[in-house]
């Protein structure tokens, strides 16, 4: 095999590159040729998706931590470079990501399509869908780079820059089924939209701070400043670099106060059912099954890696916050009217099950967590994307605007229930095995936390199927009745998100064979190892 820990040729570089190349052609292709654009979004989105593969391929799991680097020097007196570099946490997320777009660009074929047809859309320079399309290739090569980015300061830049394309993907492209006007429509995805940009906004502004604040630091005592992870945990790790108890904690919470509110979490969280809510259900998936996932993702790679002292110190508070997240997402989910609202709240109660997995400090924690934001952005997708599927026919987002699905569109119900059933991790599909490795990895350090954190599975089963149950069973409404059920592309859609959900439930083992290495690292960073069982043997208590 080849050296996998370097390579001559840039395949990180391109990875991100080619989304990013393909919004820039996508947004120029001419106003009245929509369709071209659509499918060059399509196929931008499958080469990103091939180059992602080839990326896990060539990973070794028992190889360097970091592998496939790239290392060359950008803002030289900053000691800022362009550096990047997968682990096995961050391959998974880079196939997730590029796995999940082109499900999205298809769901959202039409959303984005002018009202007058093609006739208007010849006459008028606006271009709408090449600008839908475009603003999704871009939020595909921010993330990807923020995965793979080893730098800090590399990261921090796309960590913010996102925020731009989702903002005007959000307050320029809402859902269409609305209850209310069309003016009051508008003023609800602004409001949604600058919430979403504001509060995120603000928690990257208090990270940059502590970016500098580490920059300081590593100047301080290695002589010159370095934002490199690399350098920082060679550093932290042979005793070159030793933050004081103040200043460590100081620079977690800086960082940990961004990564919260992107992750969300309570009581951070408030723009997330606005901006899920308001959104195309498309958007809605790239939101809480994407872009959310750096915030996770930046908790297990920098704030466990660089502050592992003050994770520690901190780990009392952020359990509680976590718990509070699972039952205060799956309470409110129980009391939603609104479909997509509800999906929006119980992904907060999920990722407050990533964090908890994340803070017990345990390798099955961990193992539970990276799988979890896999598994939580597939079946998120396919139960938000059928919904938007339903609510496109009906109009409607209202929960007791249905009834009867079942009997009148038969595929869609069972896709929806499938999706439902995989949000509440049932056995067999993929998220309960994440699920499981969380809540043991929890209990084994914190038995009193995981004990109370189950009851978010018995919520789970609660809003799950009591939206099945009014969605879909009963008799058949009037507005329903002519309800038309899924057609190819659609099928084309949710049928291998089905299939991966049911595959990883069944043989988590290619994934778990990536993540695992990459979790042990994490644990000798924060110089933790897994509890021994509490397991009086048998010979000793016949003695």
């Amino acid at each position: 095999m080849a050296d996998a820990a370097s390579s001559t040729f840039p395949l990180l570089t391109l990875t991100a590159a080619v989304p990013a190349v393909g919004a820039i052609a996508t947004a120029a292709v001419p106003a009245a040729r929509r369709e071209l654009a659509k499918w060059l979004a399509l196929g931008v989105s499958l080469a990103t998706f091939v180059l992602a593969a080839v990326i896990a391929v060539r990973f070794d799991p028992d190889g360097d931590r970091f592998q496939l680097t790239e290392s060359r020097a950008w803002i030289a007196d900053f000691g800022v470079r362009y550096e990047l570099g997968v682990d096995g946490i961050a391959v998974v997320l880079v196939a997730l990501t590029a796995l999940l777009v082109p499900f999205v660009i298809l769901a959202g074929w039409r959303d984005a399509d002018p009202a007058g047809g093609s006739a208007a859309s010849t006459q008028s320079r606006w271009r709408p869908t090449q600008g839908f399309f475009a603003l999704i290739l871009a939020v595909e090569a921010m993330v990807i780079i923020s995965f793979l980015a080893t730098d800090v300061f590399l990261f921090y830049i796309f960590f913010e820059a996102m925020l731009i394309p989702m903002y005007f993907l959000i307050g320029g492209f809402g859902d269409k089924a609305h209850e209310h006007g069309e003016e009051e429509a508008a003023r609800q995805r602004s409001y949604a939209a600058v919430k979403f940009l504001l509060y995120n906004l603000a928690g990257g502004l208090i990270m940059l701070a502590a970016v500098i604040g580490l920059y300081a630091a590593t100047s301080d005592q290695l002589g010159a400043g370095t934002f490199s992870l690399q350098e920082i945990l060679q550093a932290r790790g042979n005793g070159e670099l030793e933050l004081s108890t103040n200043t460590e904690r100081l620079l977690f919470l800086g960082f940990f106060f961004a990564f919260a509110v992107k992750a969300p979490l309570w009581p951070l969280h408030t723009w997330l059912p606005n901006a899920m809510g308001e959104s195309t259900p498309p958007v809605a998936v790239l939101i809480t099954a994407v872009v959310d996932k750096v915030g996770t993702f930046a908790m297990l790679r920098f704030c466990l890696g660089l502050f592992p002292e003050a994770s520690d110190w901190a780990t009392p508070l952020v359990l509680v916050l976590a718990l509070v997240s699972i039952l205060y997402g799956a309470l409110l989910a129980i009391g939603q009217r609104d479909i997509k609202r509800l999906i929006a709240y119980a992904s907060i109660s999920h990722f407050g099950f990533i964090i908890l997995g994340i803070f017990a400090m345990t390798s099955q924690g961990h193992s539970g967590a990276t799988l979890y934001m896999v598994n939580h952005g597939i079946s998120t997708a396919l139960l938000m994307l059928v919904a938007g599927f339903l609510i496109s026919r009906r109009g409607s987002r209202l929960i007791a605007d249905y009834g009867g699905v079942q009997k009148v569109a038969p595929v869609l119900a069972g896709t929806f229930l499938v999706g439902g059933l995989a949000t509440l991790s049932l056995p067999g599909l993929a998220p309960f095995v994440s699920e499981f490795l969380v809540l043991v990895g929890t209990f084994s350090r914190y038995p009193v936390i995981g004990i109370i954190a189950t009851v978010g599975i018995v919520l789970a089963a609660i809003y799950v199927l009591v939206l099945y149950q009014r969605t879909m069973t009963g008799p058949v409404t009037e507005k329903v009745a002519k309800l038309p059920d899924l057609r190819v592309r659609e099928v084309l859609v949710v049928a291998p998100l089905i299939a991966l959900l049911i595959g990883l439930g069944v043989y988590p083992k290619p994934l778990t064979e990536i993540v695992n290495p990459a979790v042990e690292h994490t644990m000798s960073d924060v110089q933790k190892t897994d509890p021994e069982p509490d397991v009086t043997p048998v010979e000793a208590a016949h003695e």
